[in-house]
Parts: C-alpha cells; structure tokens; sequence
C-alpha cells in the first residue's frame, strides 16, 4: 500500500496560495468544515505538473475499485487552466491551480537551515498571519479518488505547507507598508520611553 500513497503524494515546487484557511477550518456551502487553500501553479513549472498528473493517473487506478471497475468518461480531475477560468483574476494568468483540502490540520513551517547531515531543519509556524493568500511555499499533496451523489474524480488533500517567500496580498488586502509608508507622521513627538499619555 505504500506504494500506492508514493503514487499519488507530490511535493510541489514553488507555488502560490490563494483563499488560504489553514489555521482554522471553514465551511464551505454548509460542507463539512476543512482547512484548505488553493495551488496556484506557474504553467513553467513543467516538472510539478508532471508530477500531479501522474498522481491523478495513479488515484484514477485506484479509483477504479470504487468505480465499478473504470474509469468514468466525466472523471473529474482537481487541476484548471487560471487563464480559461479566471481570466479577470491577475493572479491566475500564466497559472494552473487546485483546491486542496483536508478534515485534519496540515503542518505549517518555514525552512531554519540545515543539519549535521544536510537534511533541512524547519520551525513551526503558529502566527496565523503569516501564511496567507499570496505567499509562496512548497505543498505536500496527496491525491484520492472520491464517488459523492454521482460526482466521480480525483480531489487533492492537504498534507504539509512549508512558507518559501512573502508575496503580494491577494484579495484586496494590503500590508501595512503600502498603507502607510508614504504618510507623513511626526515622529520627534514619539519618544521611544515617553508615556504620551501621561
């Protein structure tokens, strides 16, 4: 069986998160409440996405034994065209993205160095606004057959997320720089020690 979980597991390259709800579950359309984000995935990145198409062959197989034993000629599969689906979205241009989900919390981290024996060490990331849509990491995916209400594909599932790179807010949100670097505040009036309140 281990075989079959190598399958259908991808680390992806660098990728872009967006409508990220990874410290805490959400609902969506009164589903059952899950942590998720989507996969924003350069169309440059020719080796992550040969990798998730191979693991959706591989969940596809898979999937056969809970599909009465084929395939489904609408098999859904979890990777779109951001160029054909969202083109109004800037973020999306030049990008394949999916939805990944999962009942149970994924692991949160960014990279802190290396080890004795060249392995990666990794810190925890527990400030909740550190991770959000716009930033870059690199995913720990696993892909599932699934059979809902007659709807029969493949969906990813969340494993890992490991923060590479800030990036831009998407959603509208800006950072506090952009806000407010350009404002004009008196500063000779804020003495680091001073209790202006006083």
């Amino acid at each position: 069986m281990a075989t079959d979980n190598q399958a259908t597991k991808v680390i992806t390259g660098k990728v872009r998160l967006s409508y990220t709800h990874v410290f805490e579950p959400q609902s969506v359309d009164g589903g059952d409440e899950k942590y998720s984000t989507a996969i924003l995935i350069p169309k440059t990145d020719k080796e992550t996405l040969r990798k998730i198409k191979a693991a959706v062959d591989a969940a596809k197989e898979l999937g056969k034994s809970k599909w009465g034993g084929k395939i489904p000629a609408n098999c859904k599969t979890p990777l779109r065209d951001g160029d054909e689906e969202r083109p109004d979205d800037e973020a999306y241009a030049g990008h394949y993205f999916l939805n990944a989900s999962s009942k149970n919390k994924p692991g949160i981290a960014k990279p802190i160095g290396k080890d004795s024996n060249g392995k990666t060490k990794f810190a925890e990331i527990t400030d909740t606004t550190e991770v959000y849509s716009g930033c870059y990491a690199k995913v720990s995916l696993n892909f599932y057959p699934f059979d809902a209400k007659g709807n029969r594909g493949v969906a990813a599932g969340l494993n890992n997320i490991v923060k590479v790179q800030d990036g831009d807010f998407l959603g509208g949100r800006t950072s506090l720089n952009e806000d407010f670097s350009d404002e004009d505040f008196d500063t000779d009036d804020m003495g680091e020690d001073e209790d202006f309140l006083s």
